[in-house]
């Protein structure tokens, strides 16, 4: 099993698997917590406009897929948090319409391919030299940014009225945590899909406030699952041959069902 290794590709897949893992786990606990679990999915899908314009200008889908998330996030923020439009039906909108748009566009440039489908459920083939480079760095300031604010952005998820009238800046902050959400679900697109990942963010914080601990514990707890799941789902895909988004997911999935029983 130690033989996979061996094999650049796979280095890569771990190496950026961990990095995603962390930062996707940190920043989806402060999400769940202010029941906002549903915009790494919309995202996910808005990521999919950029990567079909990439493709079909022959652009970096992954410079593509991290513009127009970011834009669209703040879109989303702006709606919800300015014009007081429910983040529920802000959601949907972008969730479904994204969708639709970026299938208009790799059809009728006749790009409708397997290398959409890798970004749709994971492909650790397609995680290069380059990759690696700006996952390591942009998850290294997102990761900071977090770490920066950790106190405030847990008062914000907590409570947001409350922090409001407290003095903090919580309009500023809302558009750093879904930025670096953004982020998270842009640099996914080749490790776990766009399909998946949101499960990545959800999931290993579900799985962690199953023990009760207190919120950094908690977050400590939903990282070590995301890396567990990192780990057993990439092995399994260099093992059986299936996707490794699906397989991550697969693995989260478990351990949030042992979290169950434990309970």
């Amino acid at each position: 099993m130690l033989e996979m290794f061996t094999y650049d590709f796979m280095v890569n897949a771990f190496w950026a698997g961990m990095i995603i893992a962390v930062v996707a786990a940190t920043a989806g606990s402060f999400m769940v917590l202010r029941r906002y679990a549903m915009m790494s999915d919309t995202l996910a899908h808005v990521a999919l406009v950029g990567v079909a314009v990439g493709i079909v200008a022959h652009q970096s889908t992954l410079w593509m897929a991290v513009i127009v998330s970011v834009l669209a996030a703040w879109l989303i923020e702006y709606l919800r948090y300015v014009q007081k439009i429910y983040s529920d039906a802000t959601m949907a909108l972008f969730l479904s319409g994204s969708l639709a748009l970026a299938v208009i566009i790799v059809s009728l440039a006749g790009s409708f391919n397997s290398t959409l489908f890798s970004y749709l459920f994971g492909n650790i083939l397609t995680v290069s030299k380059d990759d690696i480079i700006t996952i390591t760095v942009v998850g290294a300031v997102a990761m900071g940014a977090i770490v920066l604010h950790f106190e405030k952005l847990f008062f914000v998820a907590f409570d947001e009225e409350v922090a409001k009238t407290s003095g903090i800046a919580v309009g500023r902050l809302n558009f750093l945590l879904i930025t670096i959400v953004a982020l998270v679900v842009a640099l996914s697109l080749r490790i776990v899909g766009s399909l998946l990942i949101g499960a990545m963010m959800v999931i290993p914080a579900l799985t962690a406030m199953q023990y009760r601990q207190s919120f950094v514990r908690t977050v400590l707890l939903a990282n070590l699952f995301a890396l567990l799941s990192v780990l057993l789902g990439l092995s399994a895909s260099y093992i059986w041959a299936i996707p490794s988004g699906a397989s991550i997911v697969a693995a989260a999935l478990l351990f949030f069902l042992l979290s169950l029983l434990r309970r």
